[in-house]
């Protein structure tokens, strides 16, 4: 797997480079987002780890980019921002997922096999429906009455399980399972956060909210006209 490291610190970058070295991946480590925009155009990666607080050009402006410019690839953000807010932020920039600092080595080592599978996977199907909303497995481009979606990979890992399971209230510890795994040490906040973005780009002005937050327990897709935002 090819990885591309983008950390301005150099104690700590060149600790996770060495950490990362040695479970035979193949890492690039740049010190600023212009290196890394420079680096990926010439070359090709399976994950982009961008720090968000790197001088002249944040990660997430480097995430904006490579998003606005189409690139398709995984992209995973360090970041001590741990609110909701924040994390919203990032993934309205493209971000796949987040680790927040301080964090362990293997949990980064799961994040990035994970932010690499998400793009791997062999869909069986072609097309999912749920109510007036439309989801492509192949292009992981979501449809709804005539407006396109453009999803990051966990936006659409969230909003399959979701359709998949339409009408059925699926408890948050299931969903951080079949997305991040058990062993993950997923803030809560992260959850919210995707639910929170995926809302805005499912539910358009006029158009009956799908997702609804079961308070104490989870989530459920299913048209209903009053719901509570979470």
């Amino acid at each position: 797997m090819r990885v591309l490291l983008a950390e301005d610190d150099k104690r700590f970058g060149n600790l996770l480079h060495q950490m990362l070295l040695r479970q035979d991946l193949q890492v690039n480590w740049v010190l600023s987002g212009d290196c890394a925009l420079d680096v990926i155009q010439g070359e090709a990666y399976d994950v982009v780890i961008l720090d968000w607080m790197m001088p002249e050009m944040s990660g997430l402006q480097v995430c904006r980019k490579l998003r606005e410019e189409g690139y398709q690839g995984g992209i995973l953000m360090l970041t001590a921002k741990d609110t909701v807010d924040d994390l919203v932020v990032g993934l309205e920039a493209g971000a796949d997922d987040y680790i927040v600092k301080p964090f362990v080595f293997k949990e980064l080592l799961a994040r990035i096999h994970s932010v690499s599978r998400r793009s791997k996977v062999t869909l069986k199907e072609t097309v999912i429906k749920a109510a007036d909303l439309e989801l492509n497995l192949t292009t992981k481009v979501a449809t709804r009455d005539t407006r396109s979606i453009q999803l990051t990979g966990r936006e659409f890992q969230l909003l399959e399980l979701l359709m998949q399971n339409y009408g059925r209230v699926l408890p948050k510890e299931r969903i951080l399972d079949h997305i991040w795994g058990l062993e993950s040490e997923v803030s809560p906040n992260t959850l919210e956060a995707f639910v929170r973005l995926l809302r805005r780009k499912i539910d358009d002005s006029g158009e009956v909210q799908l997702i609804q937050n079961i308070r104490g327990i989870g989530y459920k897709m299913e048209v209903k006209n009053d719901i509570q935002d979470s």
